[in-house]
């Protein structure tokens, strides 16, 4: 890879444990302690119930492809010598959709379908860095 993909940048208090999570290799997400609805991507409130009371729970990391994008070609640096990449949402088994990329194919164009089942796999950022969650076939 050219560069280092964007990283968020810290304190961010609504989305650090998430981060911090990452460096485990775990995924994070919330669920409302009133409502019981799962919450993701990570904030202060349920956005069922608007309470203020969610715990951290963390997915198995395996699900389905909702729906992907192939990005043939990226001017970012970061991105430029990664080729063709797939760019995907994931519906976890949990409950909750994240946007994140298909890896470990040898054609994103042929070889991913909307509804293949996907798993868990992390991309580390750098010595004591966070690591990025991404998914390839299960």
């Amino acid at each position: 890879m050219a560069g280092q993909r964007p990283l968020p940048r810290f304190p961010e208090p609504d989305t650090e444990p998430f981060w911090e999570a990452t460096k485990r290799h775990e995924l994070a997400y919330q669920v409302c302690d009133h409502s019981g609805e799962v919450v993701f991507y990570p904030r202060k409130y349920c956005l069922h119930c608007g309470g203020d009371g969610l715990s951290w729970r963390t997915s198995k990391g395996e699900g389905e492809v909702y729906t992907f994008s192939v990005v043939m070609q990226s001017r970012h640096p970061a991105f430029a010598d990664l080729g063709p990449y797939a760019v995907a949402y994931v519906d976890l088994d949990e409950g909750f959709r994240i946007m994140t990329n298909i890896v470990g194919v040898n054609n994103p164009v042929e070889d991913i379908h909307c509804g293949m089942r996907v798993k868990l796999v992390w991309q580390d950022q750098g010595e004591g860095e966070v690591s990025l969650p991404m998914f390839e076939p299960a």
